[in-house]
């Protein structure tokens, strides 16, 4: 079954085709899972070659990087989800004309049709591993606003001072690094953008950022599903363009026709007799 939609004041179709719904999860959602969570880890990589490549190039060019990576990422994300949807619509659309047929189909064949919650829970899943790590960091860090360095050349004269040497030699030995430091460098590469738009030396929005990294992570599967929501609307256009097609040929075939008729139908002249 084709429906049209007209809007606008000038004449304009949309045709949609009808399909099955499939179920939220099926049995390719830990597979396309996995392939997101790959796809996770290579733009995260390739974002924070880039971000570290530029960020000690000038404030302006840092932030302009960042945020046209943010905006890239998110981008390509939507694209793939709206390219998923529209496959899975496609699927929905053949299984309902074999339904109107009286054709069979499998249930599996007919799980892996739209839904609107499918790309969702599959970025959820795919971020998931990221998530995690976030998670335990935002519940666990703390703000830094101080680091050990190294004692003035002046100073170390009393380090050979018994009773001044132990808080000296304390001060310049840095700390071991933890579990929430190995964190901290996971999340800080996965956000990196991000860091480059606040700059390091501004600690209470680097805080913040680590507090809210949770929900930064999540935004690639936020635009993955919100692609996948604009399948319906993907095939929509295939149709329109299709059909809309389909009346310029047929205008223009009957356009030949009827010149070709005006042709034969047109009187001979009188003929010259020999």
């Amino acid at each position: 079954m084709t429906t049209k939609e007209t809007h606008g004041k000038k004449p304009g179709t949309i045709v949609r085709k009808q399909f099955l719904k499939g179920n939220a999860t099926d049995e390719n959602t830990m597979k396309n899972a996995l392939i997101f969570f790959g796809s996770l880890l290579i733009v995260f990589f390739m974002s924070f070659v880039v971000s570290a490549t530029t960020s000690g190039t000038g404030s302006i060019l840092s932030l302009i990087v960042s945020i046209a990576i943010i905006a890239l990422t998110m981008v390509v994300f939507f694209n793939r989800g709206s390219i998923h949807g529209a496959e899975a619509v496609a699927r929905g659309e053949i299984l309902w004309q074999k339904q109107e047929k009286g054709q069979s189909f499998s249930e599996a064949e007919r799980k892996i049709c739209y839904h609107p919650l499918k790309a969702f829970l599959i970025g959820l899943i795919g971020s998931l591993p990221l998530i995690v790590v976030a998670i335990v960091f935002a519940l666990n860090t703390k703000m830094q606003t101080t680091t050990a360095g190294a004692l003035p050349s002046w100073m170390q004269a009393y380090l050979r001072r018994d009773e001044v040497a132990g808080p000296l030699v304390s001060y310049t030995q840095a700390a071991g690094m933890g579990l929430i430091d190995i964190l901290r460098i996971i999340v800080r590469l996965a956000i990196m953008p991000f860091v480059n738009i606040v700059g390091t030396s501004d600690y209470g929005a680097i805080y913040l950022l680590e507090k809210i990294s949770p929900l930064i992570l999540l935004l690639p599967a936020c635009a993955y599903g919100t692609g996948y929501l604009n399948g319906p609307n993907m095939r929509a256009k295939v149709h329109t363009a299709i059909s809309e097609n389909d009346r310029k040929r047929k205008r223009r075939e009957k356009r030949e026709r009827r010149i070709r008729a005006g042709i034969s139908a047109r009187p001979k002249g009188p003929q010259q007799l020999n």
